[in-house]
């Protein structure tokens, strides 16, 4: 799943260069609608800036807060889990310890008080894993929208068309002029295309 998000982030920014470079390359030039009625992209300066998500994660300390709650959380659950499985090695010794001298009765009330932990154990594993997963995306995202903030007073006077979080992993983009969005020139060519080959 990691690699098919670097990759179809790899795509993208390639995409996005490409698309760039061909609209610039014969787009209008006075920045407004063109002959077309597709929108001409504003003429002059074009800043890309970009900044290492690594240097973010290191440095950054309201990420290494989020981090390390994350990673406590982690411990906590492992800790958990841990208790339970032990809590069955034991049952599960002391069975095979005594199974010899239990009635079938009592063999069978162990065997599934034992199934019946084995049942407890994944059900909670699998919550415990659920309710990380969202924490972590959430806590996550609000780190993301926090650097998304930042970059949007920060910009202001610095004028990139695009701010790019880079690691070695992805690129990720975290802010964008919409006056450089072509979305609809991109839907309406894709449409028209489709048209023709119909």
């Amino acid at each position: 799943m990691k690699n098919f998000t670097i990759g179809l982030n790899v795509v993208l920014v390639i995409a996005v260069a490409v698309l760039f470079y061909l609209h610039f390359s014969s787009g209008s030039k006075d920045g407004k609608v063109s002959a077309s009625g597709t929108k001409a992209v504003p003429q002059g300066d074009f800043k890309i800036a970009y900044f290492e998500i690594d240097s973010i994660e290191a440095h950054f300390d309201y990420y290494k807060e989020v981090s390390n709650s994350i990673q406590a959380k982690a411990q906590e659950n492992s800790k958990q889990l841990n208790q339970l499985k032990q809590t069955f090695a034991d049952k599960y010794q002391e069975l095979q310890r005594s199974a010899q001298t239990m009635t079938q009765a009592e063999l069978n009330s162990k065997q599934q008080e034992l199934m019946q932990m084995e049942k407890t154990y994944n059900s909670k594993e699998q919550m415990m894993n659920n309710e990380m997963q969202d924490e972590s995306m959430k806590k996550m995202l609000d780190v993301r929208q926090k650097i998304s903030d930042y970059l949007k007073e920060y910009n202001v006077s610095k004028g990139y068309a695009f701010i790019v979080g880079n690691n070695d992993a992805s690129i990720a983009f975290y802010y964008k002029d919409a006056a450089y969005d072509i979305t609809a020139d991109v839907i309406k060519g894709l449409n028209e295309r489709y048209k023709k080959k119909n």
